[in-house]
C-alpha cells in the first residue's frame, strides 16, 4: 500500500514533467523576440518583477523532508498571469500531499490553495518594489494542510534590485493573520527572507536564501536554501536543490525540484 501511494506520486510528478516537454520541442522555433519566463521558485521569496503580461505561466515540482512523524512530501504548483508590467494575480497550492500514517503507510490527499494580487513600482530599470496581498483557504484536510485550517490573509512587501550585470536580490517581509491558533499563540505570524542569486556562464544560475518566521507563543522557524537552475530556452527553467532547518522548529533537511514554464498567451 505504501510503495502504491508512493507511485501515485511520482506518477504525477512526471505528468507534471510531461506537460513542458512540448515547451522544450518548440523552444527553438519561438524569437528571441518573445518574453522570457520569470522563475519565483524554488527560493521561499518571491521577486518584485511579474511574469510577462497576458502569458500563463506555470510553476511545478516535488519537494520532501523531515523524519518520523514530521516526514512530508508534496507536488507544489503556481499558476501566473500578469495583467501589466504592475499588476498580476497567482494561484499557489499543492496538487498532492503525502504523509506519514499507521503501520509505515503513507496517506495522499490534496493540499491548501492561495489567491494572491501583486502591485509592482518600479524604482529604475534596477530596482522596484512590490506588495502582495493573499487568501489561504483551506481546501485541504488534515493532515494535508499547510496553513492554519481556516482562511489566512497574508500581506508581503518586497524588494528587489540587480547588484551589477550578474547578482540579484530579493527581500521579503511578511504579516499573516492567521484562522485558527491555539489558545497560547498569537493570531499574526512575521516571515522573513533575504535571497541572493547570480547568473553563470550560459543558462546556468545559483540563489542561496536565508528565511524564518516569528510568532507569539510559537518556536522561531530558521531556514538555509541552495539551489540551481538551468534555463535552456526563453520560455523554461528547470531548478534543483535543498533546505537546511537552523532551529528546532524547523524541518531538518528538505529536498526539491521543479521547472518553470511559460505556456498560452491569453491577450
Amino acid at each position: 500500500m505504501r510503495e502504491n501511494l508512493r507511485n501515485k506520486i511520482l506518477v504525477i510528478g512526471w505528468l507534471l514533467a510531461y506537460l513542458c516537454t512540448p515547451a522544450l520541442t518548440l523552444a527553438d522555433a519561438i524569437s528571441h523576440d518573445e518574453p522570457a519566463v520569470t522563475p519565483y521558485r524554488p527560493t521561499v521569496s518571491t521577486p518584485a518583477t511579474l511574469s510577462a503580461p497576458g502569458w500563463v505561466e506555470i510553476e511545478a515540482g516535488w519537494i520532501g523532508g523531515g523524519t518520523g512523524p514530521d516526514k512530508r512530501q508534496s507536488l507544489p504548483y503556481s499558476l501566473k498571469l500578469a495583467v501589466s508590467p504592475d499588476w498580476g494575480i497567482r494561484i499557489d497550492g499543492e496538487a498532492a500531499v503525502g504523509v506519514p500514517a499507521a503501520n509505515r503507510q503513507t496517506q495522499f490527499g490534496f493540499g491548501d490553495t492561495s489567491f494572491v494580487l501583486k502591485r509592482r513600482f518600479e524604482i529604475n530599470d534596477r530596482s522596484a518594489f512590490g506588495m502582495e496581498a493573499g487568501i489561504g483557504t483551506s481546501t485541504g484536510k488534515e493532515p494535508f494542510q499547510s496553513g492554519s485550517g481556516r482562511t489566512d490573509y497574508t500581506l508581503n512587501g518586497i524588494y528587489s534590485t540587480d547588484l551589477g550585470e550578474a547578482y540579484h536580490v530579493d527581500l521579503n517581509y511578511a504579516v499573516t493573520r492567521l484562522g485558527a491558533v491555539s489558545p497560547t499563540e498569537g493570531r499574526d505570524q512575521s516571515r522573513w527572507v533575504a535571497a541572493v542569486s547570480r547568473s553563470l556562464i550560459g543558462s546556468w544560475g545559483l540563489a542561496g536564501e536565508l528565511s524564518g518566521t516569528a510568532q507569539a507563543g510559537a518556536a522561531p522557524t530558521r531556514q538555509l536554501l541552495l539551489a540551481a537552475s538551468y534555463t535552456p530556452s526563453r520560455i523554461v527553467c528547470w531548478d534543483a536543490g535543498f533546505a537546511r532547518g537552523l532551529t528546532a522548529a524547523s524541518p531538518r533537511w528538505s529536498i526539491f525540484v521543479g521547472f518553470t514554464v511559460l505556456t498560452a498567451k491569453l491577450f
